[in-house]
């Protein structure tokens, strides 16, 4: 199956909400390629980014559960590869 390499750009401004987020990166990680996540106390966000090898339906599915999880905004960027 052909695969896509994407970034999900996710903001948290809603703490209680993370166990969910970190459940659903568990489900999706022999897809991920990477993590990165910067808390920024000073405005009570934190900010995390996912790259991710996978076929489009799964970073779609992986997307769209992200952005249904309360408190938290995301956004998916393709490569053009």
């Amino acid at each position: 199956m052909e695969t896509r390499i994407a970034i999900i750009g996710i903001m948290v401004e809603k703490p209680s909400s993370v166990e969910a987020l970190n459940a659903f990166l568990h489900e999706y990680a022999p897809y991920i390629i990477g993590r990165m996540g910067i808390p920024y106390r000073a405005k009570n966000v934190s900010i995390i980014s996912i790259a991710l090898d996978a076929p489009q339906d799964v970073i779609s599915a992986l997307a769209g559960k992200i952005g249904n999880l309360d408190g938290i905004s995301s956004k998916t960027l393709f490569a053009n590869v």
